[in-house]
């Protein structure tokens, strides 16, 4: 009987001690369990947080970008407004002379004109609009003529200046060093311009004020392109060389398209020559061969009447077809 006892208390004690045994394993299992699943949980918060914050990040880089460009697209339109003016287009025609010169030299060439008309007994209306067009409208024509035939120059070498930066930066050069490259191997106009940017560096003029200079005196989208990818770079930054090589393309390609449409617009630009010179040629010619057919036009009141009505017509009709063949790209 006792050693039956003893059995029992021995059974029921390896019992316990194993029951014990497997539940202090099993707590440890699900604690280990849980401390898994916590790790986990904020492993993956943290990487949900690093997400969060490298959005944030390029999130802000947009912002100032935009902020950038819009600063950027409000100085330009206030500079195209001040581009229109004489001051200005004197310095985009890169011509030494003041607007109180200039002006005074139209108002002689309408002087001049309207003592001729005096002299030759033109009509007094027909007297007032040539001297109106020859003193206010030929200085600007040419004015005009000489600021584009500049603009094209300028043009026509810009893209192998980028890509004098680009190859440059590429190769370590600093952005400063391969603007004098530029300034001493390009021809004028664009070696004189990068050569004021160069010296007006050099004196502490930040690169960005240069820019607007020279986008006054070369209000030109290429140098709007080159000012915004250089601000821009300096804002954000960047690749430059990247950025640079990009735009020189896109330049090339500009120059490709603008040739593409002078060639097709041709034959209308032609068109629109001869339709506006005609009247003028014919009447010409049948004032030479006879003026008394002629004489009624200026000399009569219906014929002057008849000569404002067309050439008002004929300013009309010139600039519709003006308009028409003047593609923006």
């Amino acid at each position: 009987m006792e050693q039956t006892l003893i059995l029992a208390l021995a059974g029921a004690g390896i019992v316990g001690i194993i029951g014990y045994m497997l539940i202090s394993g099993s707590g440890g299992s699900a604690k280990s369990a849980r401390v898994g699943t916590y790790t986990g949980k904020k492993s993956i918060a943290a990487s949900l947080r690093g997400g969060q914050t490298k959005v944030d990040e390029s999130g802000n880089r947009r912002k100032q970008i935009e902020e950038s460009l819009k600063k950027l697209e409000d100085t330009q339109k206030s500079k195209k407004k001040a581009a229109k003016s004489i001051n200005a287009k004197l310095l985009q025609a890169d011509v030494s002379m003041s607007r109180s010169t200039f002006l005074t030299i139209s108002l002689a060439i309408a002087l001049v004109v309207a003592v001729l008309g005096l002299i030759l007994g033109f009509p007094i209306l027909l007297l007032a609009a040539a001297s109106f067009v020859a003193g206010f409208g030929l200085p600007r024509m040419v004015l005009n003529m000489k600021i584009k035939r500049r603009q094209k120059k300028f043009v026509a070498h810009f893209a192998d200046g980028m890509d004098i930066i680009v190859r440059g930066v590429r190769t370590g050069l600093p952005l400063g060093d391969c603007l004098k490259i530029i300034a001493h191997e390009s021809p004028d106009p664009m070696g004189a311009e990068f050569r004021r940017v160069v010296e007006a560096e050099a004196v502490g003029v930040p690169i960005e004020i240069c820019l607007e200079q020279m986008f006054e005196r070369l209000p030109i989208a290429e140098v709007n392109f080159f000012a915004t990818v250089l601000n821009i770079q300096k804002t954000t930054g960047g690749n430059l060389g990247e950025s640079l090589a990009n735009l020189s393309n896109v330049l090339r390609s500009r120059k490709i398209l603008a040739e593409k449409i002078k060639a097709l617009s041709a034959e209308a630009k032609m068109s629109a020559i001869i339709i506006g010179a005609l009247p003028i040629v014919v009447m010409g010619l049948v004032s030479i061969m006879s003026p008394d057919y002629m004489t009624q036009l200026f000399t009569t009141d219906r014929g002057q009447q008849n000569l404002m009505i067309g050439a008002v017509m004929m300013g009309m009709g010139i600039f519709i077809m003006r308009k028409m063949i003047d593609f923006k790209y």
